[in-house]
């Protein structure tokens, strides 16, 4: 079965269906667009559709003691309507398991995570990083971007691929 990974935001939010570390489809829309993906891949055939989706696993909101924004509100609203609307079984993963789990540190910065990703995935696209490619050799995660390879990093350790 697949999973959908979501890295929520305050108006867009990256997702990811994986199946282990097969990347099926990956984007950043807007929230109201995940909630008609959410519906789509409950929805599909089961047997024949890679998008079928029984698990979500999204990056849940963590306080460490400092004021936020209201933005950080938002994003926790959005949160709620993303598991009220998925009819299966929801994730939360915080972000700090998984920088501990692909760096060995909860220090880890973005890049530090992206280039944990990209170490987990062949080399077989062209270009200056092979694992994403080019357009005329495209690699495993190739358009995989920002708020896209946070969701990855979701979906990896709800998987347990990655374990802290």
């Amino acid at each position: 079965m697949s999973i959908i990974a979501l890295d929520p935001g305050t108006l867009e939010t990256g997702y990811a269906i994986m199946n282990g570390l097969d990347v099926i489809e990956h984007g950043i829309v807007s929230n109201k667009e995940i909630l008609d993906i959410l519906f789509t891949v409950q929805n599909s055939t089961r047997l024949s559709d890679p998008r079928f989706c029984d698990q979500m696993a999204y990056e849940m909101i963590a306080s460490y003691g400092m004021p936020v924004g209201a933005e950080v509100f938002d994003t926790c609203v959005w949160i709620g309507r993303f598991v009220e609307r998925f009819d299966g079984t929801s994730t939360p993963v915080f972000r700090r398991d998984v920088k501990s789990a692909l760096c060995n540190a909860n220090n880890a910065t973005d890049s530090n995570v992206r280039q944990a990703i990209l170490d987990l995935y062949p080399r077989v696209g062209g270009g200056k990083t092979p694992q994403v490619g080019t357009s005329k050799q495209p690699g495993p995660l190739y358009g995989v971007k920002s708020h896209v390879f946070a969701a990855i990093g979701v979906g990896l350790y709800a998987q347990g691929i990655i374990k802290r």
